[in-house]
């Protein structure tokens, strides 16, 4: 009975060597795939927002038109932006329009880093500038876009854009936005002063009939200040006041 029991613990103890000898590539192998960087099998995906499509009736200014897009495609670590926002007066004439395009990655949940080139269309003379930006979700849920540039002749500026949606309703959403410009070096031929150029501060409420269409309406306040509104009076230009907006969000 003794002799019998010790040969079943043997082929026992025998059949679990094997059975563990077997198992251990295996998990090396899960482990080894395990450890693979997290990017490596990244789903590429893009999407196109345009933020603002709208037309805005002067109260004491001209009436403006205003787009403000931008589209990505990649991953959740890279990606590539196309970026373009810009006026239009009231006979239709582009003031002002710039398209930019960038490469970006993911520094932090939420947050990207963003470096590529910007091309002023609009005003004339038309200006290459390199990009370098940084864009996310502070804490708050607050969206903050901010952009250093540095022009083909090097006059170095920034734009600092944050912006908040209050949810009213599951459709109804309230956004308040400031936006506003800086320049370290006066460039007259642009009609840019050093210093604060420009801040413009908007809000507007949308509805949401679907995540991809929200009409809105709103009020938009804007502003040229410094050596900036010098030389735009200087030009016969107005320097800003309020305006009613009404307009599109689109998201595809």
């Amino acid at each position: 009975m003794a002799m019998r029991t010790q040969g079943i613990l043997a082929a026992a103890t025998t059949v679990l060597a094997l059975s563990t000898f077997q198992a251990a590539p295996a998990q090396a192998q899960a482990m080894q795939h395990s450890t693979e960087p997290p990017f490596s099998h990244e789903v590429f995906t893009g999407a196109v927002l345009f933020e603002k499509l709208e037309y805005g009736w002067g109260l004491d200014g001209p009436n403006i038109g205003r787009w403000d897009g931008q589209a990505w495609y990649g991953g959740d670590v890279n990606r590539v932006w196309l970026k373009t926002e810009g006026e239009t007066e009231r006979n239709g004439r582009v003031d002002s329009a710039e398209i930019q395009l960038l490469y970006s990655r993911l520094l932090s949940y939420y947050w990207d880093i963003q470096a590529g080139i910007r091309y002023d269309i609009r005003p004339k003379p038309d200006r290459f500038y390199g990009v370098i930006g940084l864009q996310g979700l502070a804490p708050g849920m607050f969206e903050v876009d901010v952009q250093g540039f540095v022009s083909e002749r090097g006059d170095l500026s920034a734009r600092a854009e944050v912006s908040y949606d209050a949810y009213i309703t599951q459709r109804l959403v309230l956004q308040p936005n400031v936006e506003a410009n800086f320049a370290l070096q006066e460039v007259e031929e642009l009609g840019i002063g050093a210093g604060i150029n420009d801040v413009e501060a908007g809000l507007r409420l949308r509805y949401e009939f679907t995540r991809e269409v929200a009409p809105y309406i709103g009020v938009s306040y804007e502003r040229k200040l410094g050596d900036t509104a010098r030389f735009a009076r200087n030009e016969g230009e107005d320097v800003g006041g309020w305006q009613l907006v009404t307009g599109i969000r689109l998201f595809f």
